[in-house]
């Protein structure tokens, strides 16, 4: 679980710097920087997902770890 989520990160990273790069490569005259971002909201969304799938079906459990 925990290299799933890791190789979504760098994934979602990715898409980040390639939004970037478009963005001062075009000058946002295509959409390639729309559509990076929009990989990257959907990567982030289908982590979250999978972290609550990975929850209810019991592959992670909280730490227990109390503030104070």
């Amino acid at each position: 679980m925990k290299i799933a989520v890791a190789i979504a990160f760098i994934l979602i990273l990715g898409s980040l710097g390639a939004a970037f790069f478009f963005l001062m490569r075009d000058k946002g005259r295509s959409n390639n920087t729309v559509r990076a971002l929009a990989v990257r909201v959907a990567l982030s969304i289908t982590l979250f997902l999978l972290i609550l799938l990975a929850y209810r079906l019991g592959y992670i459990h909280p730490t227990g770890i109390r503030t104070a």
